[in-house]
């Protein structure tokens, strides 16, 4: 079998520690010798495991994608190193017994004759472009579960907003419940802090917002507000931040924006998603 890389390294990564095996080639022609040793996977432990391979002159590093447990010991390794990352299914399929120490034997060997495709790892700009969008899409989706919090509030309350406004937490949803908060509960009076569009919904508006809002609703929609105020503000902050981060890739972002139905947000995670 031809050999792809004489000096490898497999390593077997769990979160409190990993075991490395080191295969390079034996005293006689055609073999190979390994060697085992068990590290800790704090940044000192994996120092001390990347001297150990530098001192064995290993020139290439098969690990297995275990969870978010791989990232560390990757990046820290890609430095000085060439790294693969393989998927443990490919592992899981070569028979017998299994253990932490096997699965690095086994990984090395593989790696070694080149019988597994390393995946995709992005480089560190995309990858910092990837944390960016998906933490955005994280708060994205924590604002709306607080706005749906909101209409709950409402709808306990009484308040049928939603079924006029189509945002409850637009410039004239906001100000309705604002004054909600603040006390008001006469739906004609709400019903005029409409704008826009909705002043020709204020009859309807007036109906929806006859309910029992008291005090007690007010403080959930107070805090909820509060709550979706700092997500607003989190959210523009990684707004600019990710501009910077993608601004190789603005003329892209700017064609794959022109698609129906992929807006300047789905363009950024779709770049930070599939660039290779």
């Amino acid at each position: 079998m031809e050999v792809y890389a004489e000096r490898v390294a497999g390593i077997d990564i769990g979160k409190a520690e990993l075991k490395a095996c080191v295969r390079v080639p034996g005293k006689r022609a055609g073999t190979f010798r390994h060697e085992v040793r068990t590290f800790g996977t704090t940044t000192r432990s994996l120092l001390k495991l990347q001297d150990w391979l530098l001192d064995q002159r290993v020139t290439l590093v098969g690990m297995e994608s275990t969870r978010q447990y791989w990232r560390p010991v990757y990046y820290l390794l890609e430095t000085l190193l060439t790294c693969w990352l393989v998927n443990p299914l490919h592992i899981k399929k070569v028979p017998g017994r299994k253990s932490d120490v096997t699965d690095a034997m086994r990984i090395a060997q593989l790696v070694q004759f080149g019988l597994v495709r390393p995946s995709f790892v992005p480089p560190v700009p995309i990858r910092r472009l990837r944390d960016l969008t998906r933490l955005r899409t994280s708060l994205v989706r924590d604002r709306t579960r607080h706005v749906q919090r909101i209409q709950d509030v409402l709808e306990d309350a009484g308040i049928k907003l939603s079924i006029v406004a189509s945002d409850v937490m637009g410039v004239s949803g906001r100000a309705m419940i604002t004054a909600l908060i603040g006390g008001e509960r006469d739906p004609e009076r709400l019903a005029d802090l409409a704008l826009g569009r909705l002043r020709a919904k204020t009859e309807a508006l007036a109906d929806a917002l006859t309910g029992r809002f008291d005090d007690h609703h007010g403080l959930q929609c107070q805090i909820l507000i509060r709550q979706i105020d700092a997500l607003d503000a989190d959210i523009t902050h990684l707004d600019s931040l990710i501009d910077v981060e993608i601004a190789p890739f603005h003329d892209l972002r700017d064609l794959l924006d022109t698609i129906p139905g992929i807006a300047r947000r789905n363009a950024e995670v779709l770049i930070a998603r599939d660039r290779r």
